[in-house]
């Protein structure tokens, strides 16, 4: 199978070219600038896009080709400005476009779609369960991600299997959140964010990876899946059991007011969360490699 990944060169899309690849796929990574493009895995190789059309690789797409859709700027790089949130949503939406454009071009159409998401779909919704049924949230995040998910829904009109990765904070150490999140521990000054009850759904990089191998071998994944462990914590657990992997203590707070002034309207991600739970992921047989927090944590700093 040839699986196309357009942000293939981000923490998510690198890791499932590696695992894609090493699998004896062919993948394909879409990217802006090739020259930026280094130290391609095994089965690899990268093709010029412009990230707002179809104009280029939509040859590429036949009927054992799969896209996983994660293209976007990252929501972390900085404060949200009007013009960084324009572009946090036009990014996302204008590349769903994009590749929409491409099934619509391709002869032959693609078996299936993976649509990058996350779960702030649902915005905050306090110690409430979060299912896949869950309706969508009104705040900012929440808005990105519908407007995200319906750049492509499109597809499935074409007759292409879409599933749409609703997916936590991923753990790894080599990107994301938790080198931010580990720093203050590691300098002895960690500790649970604003008043610590919110919950936060995370997922180890190992298991995002393998969800999305399961969900593209599965011809029968399609519609929302949340791609988060199955126990979320509250930040304030989530807290202990990072200064238990790190052999640190977990005391200081961050309040929230002082996160707001630093951070802006940013910190809301971090001061409120969801209870989000893989629901339909283990209903058709996924299994977690790590399904505990202490245990995922361990494992990458140990």
């Amino acid at each position: 199978m040839r699986i196309v990944i357009t942000g293939g060169t981000g923490l998510i899309g690198g890791a499932v070219a590696r695992e894609m690849g090493g699998a004896g796929h062919e993948v394909v990574v879409l990217s802006r600038d090739l020259a930026k493009v280094k130290g391609l895995p095994a089965n690899t190789r990268a093709v010029q896009w412009d990230g707002k059309t179809g104009a280029g690789w939509s040859s590429l797409l036949d009927g054992d080709t799969a896209i996983v859709h994660l293209a976007g700027e990252s929501i972390a790089a900085g404060r949200w400005t009007q013009s960084r949130k324009r572009r946090i949503r036009e990014s996302r939406v204008e590349s769903g476009r994009a590749v929409l454009e491409a099934i619509r071009q391709a002869k032959e159409k693609p078996k299936a779609l993976l649509q990058g998401s996350a779960v702030g779909y649902y915005g905050p919704c306090g110690d409430e369960v979060v299912t896949e049924g869950h309706a969508p949230g009104s705040d900012f995040l929440a808005d990105v991600c519908v407007d995200w998910e319906a750049s492509t829904a499109g597809a499935e009109a074409l007759g292409v299997r879409r599933a749409l990765l609703r997916t936590g904070i991923v753990l790894s150490r080599d990107g994301g959140a938790l080198p931010k999140m580990s720093l203050p521990f590691k300098l002895g000054a960690g500790g649970p964010l604003g008043g610590g009850r919110q919950w936060l759904p995370w997922i180890h990089l190992a298991d995002e990876v393998g969800a999305i191998r399961f969900l593209l071998e599965r011809d029968d994944a399609r519609g929302p899946f949340n791609l988060s462990a199955p126990q979320p914590l509250t930040n304030r657990d989530f807290s202990r059991a990072l200064g238990k992997a790190l052999h640190r203590p977990s005391l200081a707070p961050a309040p929230g007011f002082a996160l707001r002034l630093v951070l802006g309207e940013m910190a809301d991600m971090l001061l409120n969360g969801q209870r989000a739970v893989p629901q339909r992921l283990l209903e058709i047989g996924y299994s977690f490699r790590f399904p505990e927090a202490l245990q995922a944590l361990r494992n990458l700093f140990d």
